[in-house]
């Protein structure tokens, strides 16, 4: 018999980091995947991003519809009382060995709890990390503490898990599992990237610009986004591919004023809900710089050696690389930052960047560490590993 085990995903950028560990689970004799698809990927307003994992190739086993027709609090409450009762139909009867969550989103919360009360196992990946202005920070270890085995991206973040009362020897620091796809994945030119957006592209002439909520702050996004979008308007020969925003409160906001901005700007400007894997990491390749507040910013652009204007704090916290620039959510901050990460000093500065996310090889390290607990004895009932502090 082999061992189901059910992946969840709710986003494209949580899909893409999954890939490799999808296929490679689609590829072991020895699992079957059960494929768990909700949030952002079933929303129209979204850009319906699960047609991008049926052209992958992967068989989608349910699709859980949660999102409400607006993103207020009520309404992200309201979705995450939706995934409980959805997951827990679905659970109930595919009865999963395992299950897989990366991350930190709400919707991974509520599958947690249901796979908890169903007593299926939980792999959690990139654990023991801090975004300290995102509610994410305590849904991550909220969800550390249900799972069973742990995958963090950096040796940091193994030890936090362990801090949390998790016991050693079910943390494991593989790496960050989205450098894989920069490793496996064949990358387009960036004639076929400019192509496939209809936009014309030159190396180095563009920026990527990714900005979501900053959720643990009430009512900032309109504003923080505005001086962004004011800030690019002192970079007027830098062309800009924006990626929308995921579906958190003031998401939908935030893309509203991206589709403004480029019908104001559409010379040199162009949107899109999702760039998909190989055109988003083309797109960092030949970037001049990357702009926004995403973890991808943080993780995968160290790989590119390409500058990266963070701002705010949505990912304060995490282990940062030198090609990083830190910079408050203001348009003469932001301006500055930006000018100084197109400087010629900078890109000398950063050129001999190293990721401190690892190698790029993941997906074999975890589904190894899957397939032996499987084959062994798991007992739920976990004691609290304490760390002497004397």
């Amino acid at each position: 018999m082999k061992s189901k085990i059910c992946v969840v995903t709710g986003t494209r950028a949580e899909y893409h980091l999954l890939f490799p560990l999808i296929k490679a689970i689609v590829q072991d004799e020895e699992l079957e995947l059960q494929l768990a698809v909700t949030g952002a990927h079933l929303s129209e307003k979204y850009g319906s991003t699960y047609l991008d994992i049926e052209k992958d190739g992967f068989s989608i086993d349910a699709k859980i519809h949660i999102l409400q027709e607006e993103d207020n609090l009520n309404d992200i409450n309201m979705a995450m009382s939706r995934a409980i009762i959805g997951f827990s139909d679905y659970l109930e009867k595919a009865k999963p060995d395992m299950m897989i969550l990366l991350g930190d989103r709400y919707e991974l919360l509520s599958a947690a709890i249901v796979a908890m009360n169903y007593r299926i196992p939980i792999a959690h990946l990139h654990g023991g990390e801090m975004t300290e202005g995102a509610i994410d920070e305590c849904i991550r270890h909220a969800i550390s503490k249900m799972s069973y085995l742990h995958f963090t991206s950096c040796e940091a973040y193994r030890k936090r898990v362990i801090q949390l009362g998790e016991y050693p020897d079910r943390v494991f620091n593989v790496g960050a599992i989205g450098l894989e796809n920069i490793k496996r994945q064949r990358l387009m030119s960036l004639k076929e990237l400019g192509n496939s957006l209809d936009f014309s592209l030159e190396e180095k002439n563009f920026g990527v610009v990714t900005f979501h909520p900053v959720t643990l702050e009430a009512d900032t996004a309109e504003e923080e986004f505005l001086q962004l979008l004011e800030s690019l308007d002192c970079f007027p020969d830098l062309k800009i591919i924006f990626t929308k925003a995921n579906a958190d409160s003031g998401g939908l906001l935030i893309n509203h004023m991206i589709d403004r901005y480029v019908e104001q700007h559409m010379e040199r400007c162009v949107a899109v809900f999702s760039l998909g894997m190989v055109r988003y990491l083309t797109a960092l390749q030949h970037a001049a710089v990357v702009i926004g507040n995403s973890s991808s910013g943080i993780i995968e652009t160290p790989s590119f050696k390409v500058p990266t204007v963070n701002i705010g704090d949505r990912q304060k916290g995490r282990i940062q690389a030198k090609n990083i620039l830190n910079c408050v959510p203001e348009k003469e901050a932001i301006c500055s930052a930006v000018e100084k990460a197109l400087s010629t000093e900078f890109a000398e500065y950063i050129k001999d960047t190293e990721n401190p996310y690892g190698n790029g090889e993941v997906s074999d390290k975890i589904l190894q560490h899957i397939k032996s607990a499987l084959k062994g004895e798991i007992n739920l009932k976990k004691s609290f590993y304490n760390i002497d502090f004397t």
